[in-house]
């Protein structure tokens, strides 16, 4: 037996560790890691809330508070003040001395200004002061009379046609009642009120091209039919105030709030106009946009009333004579 120990053989030595590249490369990926996590939830919260702005409803300027009747009621009387204390002098801007040349100078203002009816009826009723005479003048005569105001020879027929009515079935007199004088050829309800507020006194609202767009402005109608708009606005206002309410609305939409470029900056009554700002607010550009008296220019009257403050407006120039 052999009692020396046996050296260890190459076999049952430990074996050596083995290197690798593996290790270093999880510990970089792991190390990157959270920062390409932070990275995707900051792009993906971008593109969520960019997506939710997308979404949500635009902020709007809140609207108006609706307007009760009452308030509605208030505010519009409070304008009728206010055109009253504007134009204390406002009147019927058609030359007249009797019914019958305000009834004729009220067909004849159809598609032109005042200002050329007052021109051209001095000449016409010189020649046909009564319905009598004016239903006697050939049509010819009478065409070239009224020339001037355009449409002569449609008006020509309405003006033979009433003429003739007045001395047929009313005694050569105009009417003073509203079922009669639409009757008459050529006079509708905004003719007829005139004729009943400026020569009978009876109480009418007359809605011609500037009271019917500055009762819209104004917010007493959102109607288009003269009819309908004279009912709404009939409803307003006491029955005393029509006429005169309609000269100052009148006199207002001629001289400040235009049709087309409003004064907006120059009018005493913004602060209660609904539609303030559809014209020009600058005061300054605005006072240059004024019309008429207001802004230093002849009225519409050849024979104002007395307390009118601003000029009459110039006689018709004669015919230039033939070379």
């Amino acid at each position: 037996m052999n009692d020396t120990p046996e050296k260890p053989t190459a076999a049952k030595k430990a074996p050596a560790k083995r290197t690798t590249t593996k290790a270093p490369v999880k510990k970089t990926a792991a190390k990157q890691a959270p920062a390409a996590k932070a990275t995707t939830k900051a792009v993906a919260k971008k593109t969520t809330a960019k997506a939710a702005a997308e979404k949500a409803p635009v902020k709007k300027a809140p609207a108006r508070k609706p307007e009760s009747r009452t308030a509605l009621v208030r505010r519009a009387r409070r304008i009728n003040r206010e055109l009253a204390e504007l134009y204390p002098y406002a009147h019927p801007e058609l030359d007249f001395t009797n019914s019958f040349e305000l009834l004729v100078a009220t067909v004849l203002s159809a598609q032109t200004t005042d200002m050329r009816v007052n021109q051209t009826t001095p000449r016409l009723f010189a020649v046909a002061p009564t319905p009598e005479d004016m239903a006697a003048l050939p049509p010819e005569e009478l065409e070239e009379l009224i020339r001037p105001t355009g449409f002569f020879r449609a008006k020509t027929k309405s003006l033979l046609g009433l003429s003739a009515a007045l001395r047929d079935r009313f005694g050569g007199e105009v009417p003073g009642r509203l079922e009669d004088l639409v009757t008459l050829p050529g006079v509708g309800r905004k003719t007829a009120n005139v004729v009943l507020g400026n020569a009978f006194g009876v109480p009418g609202i007359t809605v011609d091209t500037h009271f019917g767009r500055l009762a819209r402005r104004f917010g007493w109608t959102t109607q288009e039919d003269a009819d309908k708009v004279e009912a709404d606005v009939a409803a307003i206002f006491p029955k005393s105030e029509w006429t005169m309410l309609s000269h100052r609305v009148v006199f207002h939409g001629r001289r400040v709030c235009h049709s087309r470029k409003p004064a907006c900056g120059a009018c005493p009554i913004a602060p209660l106009c609904p539609s303030y700002g559809e014209g020009e607010t600058d005061p300054e550009k605005a006072r240059k946009l004024l019309k008429y008296e207001l802004g230093g220019q002849p009225g519409q009257r050849l024979k104002p009333p007395a307390d009118y403050p601003g000029q009459p407006a110039p006689p018709m120039a004669p015919p230039a004579a033939a070379s």
